[in-house]
């Protein structure tokens, strides 16, 4: 069991394409937080409560929308076709504070960034959050 939880399998494209896209985006909704608050742990001083704000700002579905409208020109065909399934997926909640195109924009965006880490896509992650911290100016 020593480390067990640390390794996981990356996923052949195949088997990450056989995932409901609401567990691509469960996950990618994790790997984008962990991503940001690390970002923001080590840029601020700033406490935890601070942070959270920080955070925010870029975890909420409206957010996500708009960071999906920057990246949407830069994904391939694949990524094109995850974020479209996410998308469309039959929700049963909603945030509270995005209306229902946010909601499923955001799982959509979600669902792509579930899929890279899955299948072991690191390096497009990081491209696209600096895009995103960023603004598009990298």
């Amino acid at each position: 069991m020593e480390n067990e939880l640390l390794l996981t399998k990356i996923l052949s494209v195949e088997e990450a394409n056989l995932l409901n896209p609401q567990v691509l985006a469960f996950v990618g909704d994790s790997v984008y937080t962990l991503i940001l608050r690390t970002y923001f742990a080590k840029k601020s001083p700033a406490k935890s409560g601070k942070l959270h704000i920080f955070c925010n700002e870029y975890m909420s579905a409206p957010a996500q929308s708009l960071h999906l409208d920057l990246l949407l020109p830069l994904f391939s065909e694949q990524e094109h076709n995850i974020m479209r399934r996410g998308r469309n997926t039959h929700v049963h909640s909603m945030a509270k504070n995005a209306n229902v195109e946010e909601y499923k924009k955001a799982t959509g965006f979600e669902a792509v960034f579930g899929f890279l880490y899955l299948t072991g896509q690191y390096e497009r992650i990081y491209r696209f959050v600096d895009l995103i911290l960023n603004k598009g100016t990298v």
